[in-house]
């Protein structure tokens, strides 16, 4: 295994580099739950063609991009936050990370102009993987698990370049991974 790291709430996964899963390809995953029933969490980088204000047409002005969380239950919305003073009862993931919250308050901030896009990342579907499914994947090195990361990062516009700073952060013994290409055929 890459990593012998267990994924926990509030963990990332990093996919391999050579994925050939292309829900998953060069992604990074936020786990929000993992248990013995299995797994859910969020792809960071991977932008969708939605602004919040393209699903939630209450939220007439916002300009939140939405990303595709993954490939299960696409036509739900969820959110991660590190403002839990103005979204009452999220889950705490720890490191400053919360998991929903209340929606109505949310729709409120968002049309007074109280939420700012360093503060909220919005995702049409989640990943989710059922009970030793992603177990199995880690046992097959599909994944590395990273407990060290800055949660400011995870609020980045930037997000093409997510996958490559979440392996850099998981410190010299990864590093090179970040320069291997997309297809080693091509090489």
């Amino acid at each position: 295994m890459l990593t012998k790291d267990i994924p926990t709430k509030g963990s990332l996964l990093i996919s391999e580099p050579f994925m050939s899963d292309p829900n998953f390809k060069r992604s990074v995953v936020l786990i929000t739950e993992h248990s013995l029933e299995g797994s859910v969490g969020y792809i960071l980088n991977q932008k969708s063609d939605y602004l919040l204000k393209d699903v939630i047409p209450d939220c007439w002005d916002a300009n939140f991009q939405v990303y595709y969380g993954g490939p299960v239950a696409t036509d739900t919305l969820h959110f991660i936050h590190n403002c839990p003073d103005k979204i009452p009862n999220g889950q705490d993931l720890g490191n400053g990370l919360f998991w929903g919250g209340d929606f109505e308050p949310l729709k409120i901030q968002i049309n007074n102009y109280n939420i700012k896009d360093s503060e909220i990342k919005f995702f049409i579907g989640y990943s989710g993987w059922s009970k030793d499914q992603l177990d199995d994947e880690l046992a097959l090195n599909s994944w590395m698990v990273s407990k060290k990361y800055n949660s400011d990062m995870i609020f980045d516009e930037e997000s093409y370049n997510l996958w490559k700073e979440a392996v850099a952060n998981m410190g010299i013994k990864y590093a090179h991974i970040v320069n291997f290409p997309e297809d080693p055929g091509l090489n």
